[in-house]
């Protein structure tokens, strides 16, 4: 028996193993618990193995790499035009050994343990942000139907908790003593997002390409940081475009009969890449405005649309940007500075 590639189906205990040799024969159908998955493999000559790009996929492409295999990772969208009929663990797996012996497959680069760290407080970051949101909206909810409004932002959330904690607060106690615990629960997760955010920024300060891409204007710590831990190797996007793509910044492609027709944008890439690059054009193209916009481009695009399109635009040429740098090593220079090559 001499397999050369291997379809694996990760599940939280119950892996299903699809193997085949080099004519395409099958070798090996079988099921794994958890704890077998190691040591099958260490047993196994060095082969091709195959994973959709889901929740623990990187552990194992780790520990299979480091047994001499090497590790394919896909998309698990990518992998299921390959699943025949009813959907089963065993036909899961030989859909991935199928589709990765496709020579138009994309596949996703292994990150490391490092990586995966730096995105575990981004994650962290963003779901207590949710929260913090959410705790925000029902207080403000809560306090409206006694009558009780403020401005938006912080500065009128926390005017909110003033007139809560004063002395001749009009709510009755019921619904003072509830949402009184929506702004111990909002001051907690707010306290807790600025511990992280400084953590990213800490880290973001100690990496070189981190560091390099803080110099895109739009582009800040956080931004940096989730780029770089995003995207470990871009030479695995063949453009700019093929970036921005990913990312969910370029329109939606319908075309037939030799028409083609763009839409709006596809947002079908990294969701959290998106939003922090939308956040930061949204905040360079708003001072921009205020201060006076400099650059023609920007100007131009301001005069024909409107200001959230011009938003998303800037966003999707600071990913452009954020490839260059990425693939080149170069660091940010404006129209009328000269190539400036980054430090060894």
């Amino acid at each position: 028996m001499n397999t050369t590639m291997i379809g694996l189906d990760v599940a939280k205990n119950v892996f299903q193993v699809h193997g085949i040799d080099a004519a395409g024969e099958v070798t090996i159908r079988r099921k794994l618990r958890r704890s077998q998955v190691e040591g099958f493999f260490a047993g196994l000559g060095p082969c091709v193995v195959g994973l959709e790009a889901c929740g623990g996929a990187h552990h194992w492409a780790r520990l299979l790499q480091r047994q001499g295999h090497e590790v394919r990772l896909m998309p698990a969208h990518y992998v299921k035009p390959y699943v025949k009929r009813n959907k089963t663990d065993s036909r899961d797996a030989e859909a991935i050994c199928e589709a990765m012996g496709r020579p138009t497959m994309r596949f996703v680069p292994v990150k490391s343990e490092e990586q995966q760290a730096v995105l575990a407080l981004h994650r962290t970051r963003g779901l207590l942000t949710r929260q913090r949101t959410m705790a925000a909206n029902a207080l403000r909810s809560g306090l409206a139907e006694f009558g009780i409004v403020a401005a938006q932002g912080n500065t009128g959330l926390r005017t909110l908790m003033q007139e809560l904690t004063a002395d001749d607060c009009p709510i009755p106690e019921l619904a003072r003593a509830a949402l009184s615990m929506l702004a111990v629960q909002w001051k907690s997760l707010d306290g807790a997002v600025r511990d992280l955010e400084r953590r990213i920024a800490r880290i973001a300060r100690q990496q070189e390409r981190a560091r390099r891409l803080m110099d895109i204007p739009g582009v800040g710590p956080i931004g940096a940081s989730a780029a770089v831990a995003k995207v470990p190797d871009a030479s695995v996007f063949r453009t700019a475009r093929d970036f921005v793509a990913w990312v969910g910044l370029t329109p939606r492609q319908n075309g037939t009969g030799g028409k083609q027709r763009a839409g709006a944008i596809s947002k079908q890439g990294d969701r959290m890449l998106r939003q922090l690059l939308i956040l930061g054009a949204r905040g360079q193209l708003a001072h921009a405005r205020k201060h006076g916009v400099k650059d023609p481009w920007l100007r131009a695009l301001l005069a024909r649309r409107p200001f959230k399109v011009a938003v998303v635009a800037l966003a999707a040429r600071m990913a452009r940007i954020i490839w260059a740098m990425l693939k080149t090593g170069e660091r940010y220079r404006s129209k009328d500075q000269q190539l400036v090559p980054a430090a060894v």
